[in-house]
């Protein structure tokens, strides 16, 4: 696997992909990187007023592009189930982009009592993926694959998941629990890989991460503003940040199960490639766990199987 840039990303004309939180930083530079590429693309956003905006701002360099919104709060399981019953009424879906999520807010919960970075980030992603496999297994059958692209982080390395503490009732720590959520996004994607292995499924899941790139999703990081200016210096742009999910989404050479993200000094810029995970993200014994109490939490189940020889949770 070489490194992957935006000049690796060819024509994906007549394919169709949904990305969630597009309507600004990195998921807005995916849609765009996409649309440029002729691809029909669904904005899945929590705001119509902003996707129409994102739209807007695609169309007008790309006049032809090929867009449409798709309402989605992660944060409220009904929407999730809203969005993915829209999101079926598509002929196809090439690949479901999990982008969207939260960083370090002040301990607020989701509608449906999650607390916020582990029911948006994690919870969220996993009820909408698992809705939407009915129609990435309908296209992964007519055309030969889909995908599911999960976004974890650099900070999955620090993570635990405290089964214990999900609530945040006894202690929260904003970066913490941040870590903990990418390192459930990280397990999930694995652990639903190796099902759909097991189920001869031709939809692939892999993880990608941006690296430390610019976007809103470091709004609630204390003197963000003051720090901004010296970052854009150092880090990826939001456009270098989609990367790892363009190449997650879209680069033949991947197999399914894979990792990807920026592959610079400490992984946090640079073109995308494979990627460090923690012994943490390896554990499949811990990946199965989170699987069982996820479907719990959620009442939402994807209907795959544990792969053969998996330990039991």
């Amino acid at each position: 696997m070489s490194d992957f840039t935006g000049a690796d990303l060819t024509g994906q004309s007549g394919r169709c992909f949904v990305v969630t939180g597009a309507n600004a930083g990195i998921g807005f530079a995916i849609a765009h990187a996409l649309a440029a590429q002729d691809a029909r693309v669904v904005l899945a956003c929590r705001n119509e007023d902003r996707a129409r905006a994102a739209m807007a701002r695609i169309v007008a360099d790309h006049p032809a592009a090929d867009l449409d919104f798709l309402p989605l709060d992660q944060g409220d399981l009904a929407s999730v189930r809203a969005a993915a019953a829209l999101a079926a009424k598509e002929p196809r879906i090439d690949a479901l982009i999990n982008n969207a999520g939260v960083m370090v807010p002040p301990l607020s919960f989701t509608r449906d009592g999650f607390e916020m970075q582990f029911g948006v980030n994690h919870l969220g992603t996993f009820a909408l993926t698992a809705l939407m496999l009915p129609l990435l297994e309908q296209t992964a059958t007519t055309y030969g694959e889909a995908r599911v692209v999960v976004t974890a982080s650099i900070a999955h390395k620090k993570g635990r998941i405290a089964f214990d503490n999900l609530d945040g009732s006894q202690g929260y720590a904003r970066m913490p629990f941040y870590q903990q959520s990418k390192l459930a996004n990280l397990l999930f994607a694995t652990e639903l890989d190796r099902r759909l292995r097991a189920a001869a499924s031709r939809v692939k899941a892999i993880a990608c991460h941006p690296g430390v790139a610019q976007s809103e999703l470091t709004r609630h990081i204390p003197l963000r503003r003051m720090f901004t200016p010296l970052l854009g210096m150092v880090l990826n742009t939001a456009e270098e940040g989609a990367w790892p999910a363009l190449q997650a989404a879209c680069d033949p050479a991947l197999s399914g199960g894979e990792y990807v993200g920026s592959r610079g000094i400490f992984e946090a810029r640079g073109p995308s490639g494979p990627a460090f995970r923690s012994i943490a993200a390896r554990d499949p014994e811990l990946a199965k766990r989170l699987w069982d109490v996820s479907v719990d939490m959620t009442g939402i189940d994807p209907g795959l199987s544990p792969a053969p020889g998996q330990p039991p949770a």
